[in-house]
């Protein structure tokens, strides 16, 4: 893609595609205080859990940066690191990144910051080989011919750097000539499916559909999609899946339909401390998103950013490193 670099570091600054202005306009955010990295990822300009694992690094070493400037101590330091890593509970490379980039502080900021460049170029060289694995199983357990994929959210260039995990696989897919067209989600509530994924899907010459969330699970109930690939946030260890809201109910359709349910991640994606779903944290967010502007004043909301896919209802999950197949 002729575009922006999504996540970069230039000249001690952060500099990151502003998410939340896509598709209409393309805007770079410069970024020189962790007040305003914390913004940017809490307001999803910055999003996507590979992404936001590798601007938590960059965002150590920011810290670092406007320490020395401005005299902080270690404890305003360790205040503000804490802040970043907070900034998204449930995408675990957030908080994973921030802590071993900020492990390094003690050696000094020139250790920080190669550590943080280190994360960005891991982060972008990993995708590719999740994808490759993803589109051979799904070869494999679809058969070889031109395949309907559902997806949901963004799990393309931009929340992966330079190639995608689920949106990977399809574009292995694509490359392999083994995709028909995808059917996207909208993705609520800042639908990121139809103004991201079917961005990039439309930069990549992909044929798409853009289906309404609610209608995701009837679609697949009638025999429009051979099967489903998502991303993940985080998993647990037993390998249940917290991905973005709406994940869930793909999963119970895919099941009764009887087709493949794959969730393509990163390795950093799998919290082996986390026993089950029910210990990994779901952000809830503001109401606003959801209410304004269709409700009436005063409407409460039940905001939650991510729900929690069950393992049992996993066919496959795939990493750079390994196929976890469900028995």
């Amino acid at each position: 893609m002729d575009n922006p670099d999504v996540l970069a570091w230039r000249d001690g600054c952060i500099e990151a595609l502003d998410q939340t202005a896509l598709p209409h306009q393309v805007r770079v955010l410069r970024i020189g205080t962790v007040d305003r990295l914390v913004q940017a990822i809490t307001s999803l300009a910055i999003r996507g859990a590979p992404v936001l694992g590798a601007a938590g690094a960059l965002g150590v070493a920011l810290a670092v940066r406007q320490g020395v400037a401005e005299g902080w101590d270690d404890a305003r330091l360790e205040a503000e690191v804490g802040r970043i890593a907070a900034a998204r509970p449930t995408a675990v490379n957030l908080s994973r990144e921030v802590g071993a980039v900020a492990a390094r502080i003690p050696l000094g900021s020139q250790a920080v910051e190669d550590a943080a460049l280190e994360v960005l170029e891991s982060t972008a060289a990993v995708s590719h080989q999740i994808s490759r694995r993803g589109a051979d199983y799904l070869i494999e357990a679809c058969g070889r011919r031109p395949l309907r994929v559902h997806t949901h959210c963004n799990t393309g260039s931009l929340a992966c750097l330079g190639w995608g995990t689920a949106l990977g696989v399809i574009r292995a897919l694509h490359a392999d000539g083994a995709l028909s067209h995808v059917i996207v989600d909208e993705t609520r509530p800042l639908l990121q499916g139809a103004r991201l994924t079917c961005w990039e899907l439309g930069q990549l010459g992909i044929e798409h559909r853009l289906a309404c969330d609610g209608a995701a699970p009837f679609l697949i109930s009638q025999g429009l999609a051979d099967a489903v690939v998502v991303g993940a946030d985080r998993i647990a260890a037993n390998g249940d899946v917290a991905n973005k809201i709406g994940t869930y109910g793909l999963a119970l359709a895919a099941r009764r339909a009887g087709i493949p349910f794959l969730v393509a991640a990163p390795e950093s994606t799998i919290d082996e401390a986390a026993e089950s779903g029910a210990a990994i944290p779901l952000e809830q967010r503001a109401a606003e998103e959801i209410t304004v502007p269709a409700a009436p004043a005063g409407t409460k909301a039940l905001n939650f950013a991510f729900d929690i896919t069950p393992a049992e209802l996993v066919s496959a999950i795939v990493t750079e490193k390994r196929l976890i197949q469900n028995p």
